[in-house]
């Protein structure tokens, strides 16, 4: 037997699903933070070999080039930053991040993923605001990088999130909000299922603003075998046989 498998014994992680995720992100799977860590199956779209897989710090470098690169439009949906966008963007900061992200995760408030793209980050989902419970629900949160958009690797990406939330997170409800003027992630939303419920005046300060959001929600009896499923059976998309 060998150190690590002695290791592995000693802090019980038994599976061998377990102990490879414990390998890779050293962290224990725990009913403490159902669905963390865990690693999505791969959906193909024209995009694409789209999967979920926690955060790392690796991510670093390439989080800080394609957000940098994209800045103009990020800053212009998510919410306001104190710092300069270049200095918010750096490695050391991911690093912070990842930390912040871990420690929530371990405590079952969230879900930090990354989206991979034929094996290249492409992106974030957070499920976050996770309520087990008589309200089991939660929020979910993405952004895709520019080279990946337009061919389906957000809806796969948001897919698999929602049916991580529904399946191993274990929520009946997940709700996303959207600015009325962000047609591409309005449309990423309903091509998953999500329907719309209303508006939240005010709600989220973007870009030194308090703007306005769109409500949209999905519950789990609107998609009783899975969203990625439903993508598939209507031909959006392919998971390895």
């Amino acid at each position: 037997m060998g150190v690590l498998t002695r290791l592995l014994d000693r802090v019980g992680v038994g599976s061998v699903k377990d102990r490879d995720l414990y390998r890779r992100y050293g962290v224990k799977p725990s009913s403490a933070h159902p669905g963390w860590p865990e690693e999505t199956q791969v959906l193909h779209v024209p995009g694409g070999a789209v999967r979920l897989r926690p955060v790392v710090k690796d991510d670093g470098p390439e989080w800080a080039r394609l957000r940098r690169n994209d800045e103009a439009t990020l800053r212009a949906v998510e919410p306001t930053t104190t710092d300069s966008w270049d200095e918010v963007h750096t490695v050391p900061s991911w690093l912070a991040v990842v930390d912040s992200l871990y420690e929530s995760a371990t405590r079952g408030a969230s879900v930090p993923f990354a989206v991979e793209c034929d094996g290249k980050f492409a992106g974030q989902v957070t499920i976050g605001g996770i309520q087990h419970g008589s309200l089991s629900t939660c929020w979910i949160g993405y952004w895709i990088a520019s080279p990946f958009w337009g061919r389906g690797v957000g809806t796969a990406a948001v897919a698999l999130g929602v049916d991580a939330a529904m399946m191993s997170v274990g929520v009946h409800r997940v709700e996303a909000t959207v600015l009325p003027e962000n047609a591409a992630s309005i449309s990423v939303l309903e091509n998953v299922g999500f329907h719309y419920e209303g508006e939240l005046v005010r709600s989220i300060n973007i870009d030194g603003h308090w703007r306005d959001h769109f409500l949209y929600a999905l519950t789990s009896e609107e998609c009783p075998g899975g969203v990625v499923s439903r993508l598939e059976s209507s031909g959006r998309g392919r998971r390895d046989s």
